[in-house]
């Protein structure tokens, strides 16, 4: 029922509108909006705050389906609902959910989180906002950038180091000495637009800060295996799109006289986009089955955006090629599909940074 209900959502109303947001690089709020009311918002926060009740495997449903259709979109859906919402509720007490959950599940409060600095993406460590204690106040100064929602967002969770313990903060438009900045351009995603944010002795109430000092990590780490499985499921919308237009070209186009899936050329590039997509499929599934807010597959969601993540670029990049120079104009979205698929190899972890997890979590047991 809820996979009906996404892939209706996102047929009827966001492909429409999808590649003229690609063109502009806009965020389409009012679709945030109708997402809350369908409760997409707040998939994997409990029905007696609510939430829907659900779990990971639904959130990976929606991000599948609606990345068949606009990746943008749903990467901006992402930093709301996962980046924000359900790190927010699960870091949050019963005052802060009382003022900020109602209105973020609606999508009337946009919400995004600040982690990546100019100087630290990768290397969270090495981030280098601070956040000093003054009274019934914090005041935050540092830099965030590339992030996701940054020119629409409203509220925050926003990673600030305390005398040098990474802490948790909710920031949004009222605090004074914040603003972002213009929007970033980019390759792909660009109904997501993404922007620098800047806290220049921004004034936060000490109620607004998540946990305990020095309590961020916990949250950014339980957080991230529900964001990389989400954005691995990004990465099979893509290829189960590229899928189905490279299938129905490769029947209807005709060359010397025959289909074009005649040819051995065209069947690799089909029976491989296949395997891979239908591997990815049946990782990210499983996996997700295995993480919820008190149960961590840190190794499992590294393994699985590890593998999925490549699998949309190259079944996007292999529809383009049996579908030639239309492929490369935007007909067929492939092209788009293709530009959108790169940034999940980058986005949430790099490839890189999964392998050098799962290699140092793998050898643990094998170490003196």
């Amino acid at each position: 029922m809820l996979r009906d209900l996404v892939r209706g959502f996102a047929t009827a109303d966001v492909e429409p509108r999808a590649a003229a947001h690609d063109r502009t690089g806009t965020l389409p709020v009012d679709l945030m909006h109708a997402a809350g009311e369908l409760g997409l918002h707040g998939l994997t926060i409990p029905a007696t705050a609510g939430g829907a009740g659900l779990d990971a495997t639904a959130a990976v449903i929606a991000h599948h389906e609606l990345a068949k259709v606009d990746p943008g979109f749903t990467l901006a859906y992402l930093a709301h609902a996962v980046l924000f919402v359900n790190n927010f509720f699960h870091a949050a007490n019963d005052e802060q959910r009382e003022r900020y959950l109602a209105k973020t599940l609606s999508g009337e409060w946009i919400g995004a989180m600040g982690m990546t600095e100019p100087g630290a993406g990768t290397d969270v460590l090495g981030m280098q906002t601070t956040a000093v204690r003054r009274g019934v106040e914090y005041v935050l100064n540092g830099r965030k950038t590339f992030i996701t929602n940054g020119p629409d967002a409203y509220c925050l969770l926003v990673y600030a180091k305390v005398e040098g313990k990474i802490t948790a903060f909710l920031v949004d438009r009222t605090c004074p000495g914040f603003s972002s900045g213009p929007h970033i351009e980019k390759m792909g995603m660009r109904a997501a637009p993404m922007a620098e944010l800047m806290f220049d002795d921004c004034v936060v109430p000490a109620a607004n800060r998540l946990g305990a000092e020095g309590g961020g990590m916990v949250h950014m780490m339980r957080n991230l295996e529900i964001e990389r499985l989400c954005l691995a499921a990004m990465s099979l919308g893509i290829a189960d799109r590229c899928m189905d237009v490279m299938l129905r070209y490769a029947v209807e186009r005709h060359a010397f006289g025959k289909p074009i899936a005649e040819f051995g050329q065209i069947q690799r590039y089909i029976a491989e986009s296949y395997a891979k997509t239908e591997a990815a499929r049946a990782l990210v599934y499983s996996i997700a089955r295995s993480v919820g807010p008190d149960a961590r597959n840190r190794i499992g969601t590294d393994a699985a955006k590890l593998f999925a993540a490549p699998v949309g670029k190259e079944v996007a990049d292999n529809a383009m090629q049996v579908l030639g120079g239309w492929g490369y104009c935007t007909e067929f979205t492939v092209e788009r599909l293709l530009r959108d698929a790169k940034l999940l190899e980058i986005g949430g972890g790099t490839l890189e940074s999964h392998q050098k997890n799962l290699t140092r979590d793998l050898t643990r047991a094998y170490r003196p």
